[in-house]
């Protein structure tokens, strides 16, 4: 597995994990004695998953990139799903669908499959793999839409947040 040397996970990032998740258990069944066994074992299955999962020190997170991407995803949501919407019910609107091959920055890994499913979450787009080349192939409503474009400014944004803004140069055009 992946997860790396348990005996080098920083305690810090183990403790603030398991904060994490004990505030999360919190939030949801609430303070409880009587739960506080069933609490504990579920925050230490948490932790240890959270930690084989995605090591620490894996992500430099910006707090102000992060909220950048937090509040842009929402409206791009809601706009995409207003289109996905209207090209559906609107006969008079193209539906031209097909892939797009989009040039990814962020290198392979944990990075660059967080950005995909965050991408799968908008309407209208979902990552269907990637090319020889490594570029990302995605699903799209309409292939005559700027998606590479508007993929490119996501990839960024959320390099921006969680990766300390570290994208790989591109071949060309980077």
């Amino acid at each position: 597995m992946s997860g790396g040397d348990e005996s080098a996970w920083p305690v810090s990032a183990t403790v603030v994990r398991a904060i994490g998740f004990l505030v999360f258990w919190l939030m949801l069944a609430g303070v409880n004695p009587a739960d506080l066994p069933a609490a504990a074992l579920a925050v230490a299955a948490a932790t240890w998953t959270s930690l084989h999962l995605l090591p620490p020190g894996t992500w430099r997170l910006s707090p102000v990139g992060l909220a950048r991407l937090v509040l842009r995803f929402p409206l791009q949501s809601v706009v995409a799903g207003v289109d996905v919407a209207r090209r559906a019910l609107d006969p008079r609107l193209p539906l031209r669908p097909g892939f797009v091959a989009c040039p990814a920055r962020l290198p392979p890994g944990t990075a660059r499959d967080a950005f995909c499913t965050l991408t799968s979450l908008l309407p209208g787009t979902l990552p269907a793999g990637t090319g020889q080349d490594g570029t990302l192939l995605i699903h799209c409503l309409d292939v005559g839409l700027p998606v590479a474009a508007q993929l490119a400014r996501e990839e960024a944004l959320f390099a921006d947040a969680l990766c300390g803004g570290v994208l790989e140069e591109r071949g060309g055009d980077g």
